[in-house]
Formats: C-alpha cells, sequence, structure tokens
C-alpha cells in the first residue's frame, strides 16, 4: 500500500532547471476495481507538469484535533537526548505535498492509513540539488525505475519515512538506501548468495513455523510490512511480487494459524516464540490479541516477542489512541506479567535519522506502560557502518528506553549486494564501541549463518582469510561439528 508513497518523493530531485516545474503523477496501489497492483509503476510511465500551487495530496480529511502542539525548532539528527520538553519540528512539511499538513492530521493514524490509498503528485521543486550520479532528474527517475526491475523486493514506504530522508540528496541518503534500488548501485551477486540464504524453509515443519532451536520458534504471522526494506531476509515471501522474485506469501490465516498453535502445543520443549513475518503492525488489534491470548494459554511457553518496525517506520499509530493495536498490544503485556511472563516488542532501527521527537514520544509511551522493547539494526555499507553513526544510533536508543539487543551482519541475500560489508567491519565497529557504552545497552554484534547455522557473534568464527573474504563457523549447540561459512562481498569494500 506504502509503495505509491515513494513516487511523492523521488521527482523532488532536481537543480533550477526545466524539470523545476514538473511533477511524477503516482497511482494508488490498488486498481479502481480493487485489484492489487503487483509493481510499483508511474501512471502511464510519464512525467506531467503540474506545479499549481495546490495541495498535492488529495482528498485527505483533516482529523480532529486531540492535543495543541506549537512548533519550535527541529531535532538535531545525531542528538541522542530527548528532552522532557521535546521540540517538536513539523519534520514532514520538508515534503512539498505535506507542507499544509497540520500536527493534528500527521500523528493520526487515519491519515497515515489514508495515504496509503490516495493518488499522489509530487513537485519536483522540494529539491535544489542535483544528485551526483545520475546526472539530471529524468536519469535518477530512470535509475530507480531500472532498479525496480532487478531488485528482489517491492517498494513500499510510510509518510515519516519519506519525511525524514534527505530528497535533497537522495544519492548517499542512508534512508533512501534501505528502501529504494537504484540500477546504477547494484552489485552483482556473490554466487553463494540466495533468496532463503538462512534456509528458513528447510527448518519449517509446518507453514508459517521455523524450528530450529531447540526452545525457540519463529511465527510467521503474515507476510505484509509497514514499509518493506531492500535487504530482507525473506525476500522469497515478504511482501508483493516483484519482475525478479515471484513470492510464496503467508496470509494472516485463521486456519494457518491453528496448525501453528497446535505444534507449539504439542512440542513441550518450546518454551520462546518469535512472531513476526512480515510484520505484526500489520496484524490487526483483534488478531494481536488472538495470538497473545492463545500464547499465554500454553503452560509451557514463557515468553514471546511481536517483531515490528512499526516503532521506526510509523511511531503515530502508538500515539493514536483511536486505534487500537497499541492498546491490544499493552493488554497482552499486561497479562503476561501476570502470569509470569515475559511479552516483548522487538523493533528495527538502522540509523539515527529515522528517530524524531514523535519517535521519543511513542518510545516513551510505551516504556511508561510497562513495554518491554528492544532493538535489531541490520549492518548496511553506506547506511550505519561507521563509528559515530552506529554509536549514536545505539546512544539514541538507550535513550528512548530501548534495549539495543543486537546489530547484525547483513544476510547473504541476493540483490543487495551493494549494502553488504566484509566481516572485518563488524568486527572492526565492536572493537571500538564496546566499552564506551554501558555494557547493558552495548548490542550483541552477531552473524545469522547461511544455510541455518543460526546466531553468532561476529568474532566467534573458526577461521577468517581476509585476502579471500571467506569465513568458517560452527555452531555445536545447534547444529554439532558441522561447518558454515560466510562470504565478504566480493568487491570487499569497507
Amino acid at each position: 500500500m506504502y509503495r505509491s508513497l515513494l513516487r511523492s518523493s523521488i521527482p523532488a530531485v532536481t537543480r533550477k532547471s526545466t524539470w523545476h516545474r514538473q511533477c511524477l503523477s503516482i497511482p494508488s496501489t490498488y486498481h479502481s476495481d480493487g485489484r492489487k497492483r503487483g509493481q510499483w509503476v508511474v501512471k502511464n510511465a510519464r512525467i506531467c507538469a503540474a506545479q499549481q500551487g495546490r495541495p498535492i495530496v488529495d482528498n485527505v480529511q483533516a482529523q480532529p484535533r486531540r492535543k495543541n502542539h506549537s512548533d519550535s525548532k527541529a531535532l538535531e539528527p545525531g542528538d541522542s537526548s530527548p528532552s522532557a520538553d521535546l521540540d517538536k519540528d513539523p519534520y514532514w512539511r520538508r515534503i512539498k505535498a505535506w507542507e499544509h499538513v497540520s500536527e493534528a492530521e500527521f500523528t493520526s493514524q487515519r491519515w497515515q492509513v489514508s495515504i496509503r490509498r490516495e493518488s499522489i503528485s509530487m513537485s519536483t521543486s522540494r529539491l535544489d540539488k542535483r544528485p551526483k550520479a545520475p546526472t539530471s532528474r529524468e536519469e535518477f527517475l530512470l535509475d530507480v525505475e531500472e532498479g525496480m526491475k532487478q531488485a528482489p523486493m517491492a517498494v513500499r514506504l510510510t509518510p515519516h519515512i519519506l519525511s525524514v530522508a534527505d530528497w535533497s540528496d537522495p544519492i548517499d541518503d542512508p534512508i533512501r538506501k534501505q528502501f529504494v534500488p537504484l540500477a546504477s548501485t547494484i552489485v552483482e551477486d556473490h554466487p553463494q548468495l540466495s533468496l532463503d540464504s538462512l534456509h528458513e524453509t528447510d527448518d519449517s515443519p509446518v507453514p508459517g513455523l521455523v524450528h530450529r532451536y531447540p526452545e525457540k520458534v519463529l511465527f510467521l504471522a503474515t507476510s505484509n510490512c509497514p514499509v518493506y526494506c531492500r535487504y530482507c531476509t525473506r525476500s522469497y515471501a515478504v511482501g508483493s511480487n516483484t519482475d525478479s522474485v515471484l513470492k510464496t506469501p503467508m496470509k494472516p490465516s485463521k486456519r494457518r494459524w491453528e496448525t501453528v498453535f497446535e505444534y507449539i502445543e504439542n512440542t513441550p520443549a518450546i518454551q520462546d516464540v518469535v512472531v513476526s513475518g512480515g510484520d505484526s503492525y500489520h496484524l490487526s488489534a483483534d488478531h494481536l490479541r488472538l495470538i497473545g491470548d492463545r500464547l499465554l494459554s500454553i503452560p509451557h511457553v514463557k515468553r514471546f516477542r511481536f517483531a515490528t518496525k512499526g516503532l521506526a517506520v510509523n511511531p503515530i499509530r502508538i500515539l493514536d489512541d483511536r486505534d487500537g493495536w497499541v492498546a491490544a498490544f499493552v493488554e497482552i503485556s499486561d497479562k503476561g506479567r501476570a502470569l509470569g511472563k515475559q511479552v516483548a516488542m522487538h523493533t528495527h532501527f538502522n540509523h539515527p535519522h529515522e528517530c524524531t521527537w514523535v519517535t521519543e514520544l511513542a518510545a516513551r509511551h510505551l516504556f511508561e506502560r510497562g513495554v518491554v522493547v528492544r532493538n535489531q539494526t541490520v549492518l548496511l555499507r553506506g547506511v550505519n557502518d561507521d563509528v559515530v553513526t552506529m554509536s549514536t544510533l545505539i546512544r539514541k536508543l538507550a535513550d528512548m528506553n530501548i534495549q539495543p539487543y543486537y546489530v547484525y551482519q547483513s544476510d547473504m541475500v541476493q540483490g543487495v549486494e551493494d549494502l553488504r560489508t566484509p566481516l572485518s567491519t563488524i568486527i572492526e565497529l565492536e572493537k571500538q564501541i564496546r566499552g564506551t557504552i554501558a555494557g547493558f545497552m552495548t548490542p550483541s554484534f552477531v552473524v545469522d549463518l547461511p544455510g541455518g547455522g543460526g546466531k553468532r557473534l561476529a568474532n566467534s568464527f573458526e577461521t577468517y582469510d581476509r585476502a579471500t573474504g571467506v569465513s568458517t563457523w560452527k555452531a555445536p549447540g545447534v547444529t554439532g561439528e558441522k561447518v558454515f561459512r560466510y562470504y565478504d562481498p566480493i568487491d570487499r569494500r569497507t
């Protein structure tokens, strides 16, 4: 649904030029008859001239104001210190289409959802800087179109993510890199890459369940997400079909879920459940309660967590008390605590720019209600692979009472070789960061071994030949003496 939003920012790549008065017309993700589009496309594949000085987002109704807030100076992107009196910068107004959107509108989940379904046109006048490469707005758009043809993941974004991206320099922007492919930056895949690099389907006793560790299972409740990450480890299943990948979706089906519940109930060794997908943010409040209540009712299940990128990409939903999702989550968390079982939220921030004052308020809302939140970051080249960025992110998370849990070496999935770093990068990052932040707020730097070896500390390899980029690993507690191999990108740029 969010896919159409991408176009609302990409056209705004221009210098003062003949492109200044042009815009891009974006269709809804759905056809008028309700059929879902399989591709993110430009309407009629053409650029339209349109800057008319009118609101660009059509048919968006203002929502009732809950609170009166005044706007003040923006938070600095690298600032990791939330204050009691947050500076409420209307950061969404950086997008020309939303320059007249009020705080009450933007912080309404109804408005957020409405953007998914609207046809959006976006003026190109938002940006005044020519991309470094390609050299024109048209070239940039063609680069994106060609990138989409090769990418394993479709494009879906939220208003929050669109607003925090730097569209004055989209080529190098760390937010753009995570979600929007450019053909000019795509690197040839290492021959050892695969769509299901972790071999999750090999450890799936019933559809939508991965049982690799003796006491823990991964419950894939849905295959939809509020955004689609280019580097998704489940690009074989998550999101809509692309030109390069025909997906095997896992739709939220009570019948399929019942099979999963029965397996868990009949396997007493299982104590820990991860509810993921996809993203649990795409479950309704009723479905969230159904899954939570059912897991709480199983005696041998001691803890479970819902995996969601929602806090990072759409924090508005957590703050909107007219939406029932967070109320359902808090209810499940409270029930678990009363039963002596921990219910947690695992979220996914990759860069400090993803955090705004809205994010801080949402994190505080969860903290005040006793919700345990942990973060899992993926190490990505050109996004967070330097000490300053990673340290800033970790401190920012800690200050928001979000535990930095994992920093993952990027999985060996196809189509995103430009984002992978060599193993040496994550080893060096940990060496530089460990000891500078409180131990209980220092994440584990790990490699999720290709082929099903599970998570291992990044410095626990058996061998690592930096010249060839090949490292070997063992996971005795999971697979005995079996040897696993991780391969650095062939170009091995750091």
